[in-house]
């Protein structure tokens, strides 16, 4: 029999198997997806949100664990398990020797990506580099390791794992952990939660998802039903504001729209509905898939001026360019008279300050709701841009409640074989909101504590079968 069977093939998977393999147990990882696409949505990310009480190699000054727990904190909004955010906080100043030891290479933060180069540190190759390497190191250290290999269903005994089915067959295993990601490819579990919406639609119908087609949620919805201790809002997520255009599946980064505190954000009315100089966009950027969401038709275009180009990291697809606000409004489907009222508005409530997209400045507007809180400037320089916005999920919230030891819980009770790690389990830390790199300070975290969990418990049930 297995010690350890990992459930998942994505970063926190892969940080559970190498840390259950070094802990000394026997391990084998079920990934849903063929070899092609493994890596669940790690292979899309960039980088890791990092706590450093000092410069540190790629990552400059400092970024204390009261600043990273205060950034998390403003974004979640207070719905976060703030003893497993700071274990988290704690835990991402210390992984990166481990992660090196294991192939991962870091690079200094890239150019256009804003504000990050003190807190988050960037893979060298990014996500799907970083995947790679970790499937190379599990693979040289005895890790096994299937792909097309879904999970269906678990066989529990009062909170206990006893084996896993994939199919019809039964695979058993001393423990477990559960990291097969959220439901964020689940459009009918989207659907659900969304509902409909005061104006009759579905919004989840317009959803586009960034990362994996294979996080279908099926074990979380399983355990939901065996009675597992859940956590989290079925409509929460990282949800970002992507370009329009983007594929239906794995559009990843370079669907991102990044140019929305630059310029005005507008609806399919022709009207702002959200401050777009709230805060830096690494904070900020996550929550506008949520804000296009609520919009009718979900779809919001971002609308900068040619004096935002080169500030921002350029987008995957070009904008749409015209050399007036009319013009442009024609060409974007949008009401011409009202779409150059909202601009002229805010042009006209501007107060231009000293601009500094490194800061938050003191651009902003007087007198307009809702107002914009800095690099406020007039859009007055041709040629305009515009960019149609959809909601982009990237992963979901709902999760399975669990403590510092990454123990799933069954009313109230701790399991002693069951542990779980990265989307899985976000929700405790991710009430709402999100700030840049943090998901995979999760991932890893969690996906460390969970494989060291699971080799022990396995190690103790060993010993007590020998017994």
């Amino acid at each position: 029999m297995i010690d350890v069977l990992v459930i998942g093939g994505g970063n926190a998977a892969l940080c559970a198997a190498l840390m259950a393999r070094e802990a000394g147990a026997s391990v084998l990882l079920l990934e849903a997806s063929p070899q092609a696409w493994r890596g669940g949505n790690s292979q899309h990310t960039r980088n890791l949100r990092c706590m450093h009480d000092a410069p540190q190699d790629v990552l400059v000054e400092a970024y204390t664990e009261e600043e990273y727990w205060q950034d998390l904190l403003k974004v979640t909004g207070g719905a976060t398990n703030e003893a497993l955010a700071r274990l988290v906080i704690r835990e991402s100043s210390t992984c990166r020797p481990w992660m090196r030891s294991h192939g991962v290479h870091f690079q200094p933060s890239l150019s256009g990506a804003l504000h990050t180069a003190r807190t988050n540190a960037f893979f060298m190759g990014g996500g799907k580099a970083l995947v790679n390497a970790y499937y190379r190191s599990a693979e040289r250290l005895g890790v096994q390791v299937r792909y097309e290999a879904p999970v269906d269903s678990l066989e529990l005994d009062e909170g206990r794992f006893v084996a896993a089915w994939v199919g019809s067959e039964r695979i058993e295993a001393r423990s477990c952990v559960l990291a097969a990601g959220g439901f964020e490819s689940n459009r009918e579990w989207l659907r659900e939660a969304w509902g409909v919406n005061e104006r009759g639609e579905h919004p989840a119908d317009n959803f586009l998802i960034r990362g994996t087609r294979f996080n279908t949620g099926t074990l979380l919805r399983f355990m939901q039903g065996a009675g597992a201790d859940m956590i989290g809002d079925a409509t929460q997520a990282h949800m970002v504001a992507i370009d329009a255009r983007a594929p239906l599946y794995d559009g990843g980064i370079c669907t991102r729209i990044d140019c929305v505190s630059l310029g005005v954000v507008v609806n399919r009315e022709a009207q702002r509905f959200y401050d777009e100089g709230e805060d830096f966009w690494p904070k900020r950027y996550a929550i506008w898939g949520r804000l296009v969401a609520q919009q009718p038709g979900q779809v919001a275009w971002s609308i900068i001026d040619a004096k935002a180009v080169g500030r921002f990291m350029p987008p995957v697809f070009p904008g749409t360019q015209a050399d007036s606000l009319h013009e442009l409004a024609v060409m974007l489907g949008l009401e011409p008279n009202t779409f150059v009222q909202t601009l002229e508005r805010y042009n006209a409530a501007c107060r231009v300050g000293s601009f500094d997209h490194t800061a938050l400045d003191d651009c902003h507007t007087e007198g307009l709701a809702p107002a914009k809180t800095h690099w406020a400037r007039p859009l007055d320089t041709p040629p305009f841009y515009g960019y149609a916005l959809r909601p982009g999920v990237t992963f979901t919230y709902l999760g399975l409640k669990v403590d510092a030891r990454a123990a799933a819980h069954f009313g109230g009770r701790a399991s002693d074989n069951l542990f779980v790690a990265g989307e899985m389990m976000a929700g405790n830390v991710l009430g709402k909101g999100y700030t840049a790199g943090v998901g995979m300070s999760i991932g890893t975290a969690f996906g460390r504590i969970a494989g060291t969990q699971a080799a022990l418990a396995a190690i103790k049930e060993h010993s007590h079968a020998a017994a």
